[in-house]
């Protein structure tokens, strides 16, 4: 199914993209094809190495596990890997036998492939940024921190593969006028803004807290808020060169986390690019 016309609300939004199935990448679906025919192939690591490279896929496993989760778990599965790991590979697999794959879903439509790939990489770039200053900071969930770099976007994500048109507008507003910040755009093209979406789809899902938490730019007190909120602006601001003027204020910002000076972030942002 595609989206073609802005829904009236937030509640309209979510509750459609709680009915429609989210689509992992051919790749992904390759591989797990492959593993329920040789079973020696699956383990729960070579999973969560296919999900370090499919957000969607990521994204999928964690809603998954929080719907199989017992009511007696006092924790929740904060990775795909531990996620795998409490429901068992025969449950897991269950649901991803006929998955619906983003390739397929956008067959007709290469420009939308496109931009769903430029939020990816994005999405990869700050993962990598994330768990850097993680490590850096010596923050002991300097994982769950990069999965939540990987998924800051998962709604412009699934934007792209449900209602590409609309995502194409949201894109050419800001590229005619780059002055009009996203959530304006956003407004004006979905009546809603992806943030509001995304904190929806994860209190639906019931995501990880751990994950909400560290996504919520309205928490930025928090350490670990700001490493993921800057690993994302970084990756954003730089996604196609080192020339944007917000640069030097988030190298600021970096340094002010990892106690470093404006240069020596800045040997470190490159140091995690190259």
């Amino acid at each position: 199914m595609m989206i073609v016309n802005a829904l009236p609300s937030l509640e309209a939004w979510s509750r459609l993209f709680c009915q429609l199935e989210v689509p992992i990448l051919r790749e992904s679906a390759v591989a797990l094809a492959a593993m329920i025919e040789d079973e020696d192939r699956a383990s729960p690591i070579a999973i969560g190495r296919l999900a370090q490279a499919d957000p969607l896929l990521t994204l999928r496993i964690l809603a998954l596990a929080a719907r199989h989760r017992s009511r007696r778990a006092v924790t929740d599965t904060e990775t795909a890997v531990t996620g795998v790991v409490m429901m068992g590979l025969g449950r897991f697999f269950d649901d991803f036998r006929s998955p619906t794959v983003v390739e397929d879903l956008l067959a007709d439509d290469p420009e939308a492939l496109a931009g769903l790939q430029q939020v990816i990489d994005r999405g990869f770039r700050a993962a990598g940024f994330a768990l850097g200053f993680a490590v850096h900071r010596l923050d002991t969930d300097a994982e769950v921190i990069q999965e939540a770099a990987m998924l800051h976007d998962f709604a412009e994500m699934l934007l792209w593969c449900r209602a590409p048109a609309l995502a194409r507008r949201i894109r050419d507003r800001q590229a005619a006028d780059p002055a009009l910040r996203s959530a304006q755009a956003q407004l004006e093209v979905l009546n809603i803004r992806l943030h509001d979406l995304q904190r929806a789809l994860m209190q639906a899902w019931h995501l990880p807290e751990l994950l909400a938490q560290i996504t919520d730019r309205d928490h930025l007190d928090n350490p670990q808020v700001r490493n993921v909120v800057l690993a994302v602006d970084i990756a954003r601001h730089t996604q196609f060169g080192w020339d944007n003027p917000a640069v030097p204020d988030d190298l600021t910002e970096i340094g002010r986390l990892l106690n470093l000076t404006p240069e020596s972030a800045r040997r470190k942002v490159m140091g995690l690019d190259a």
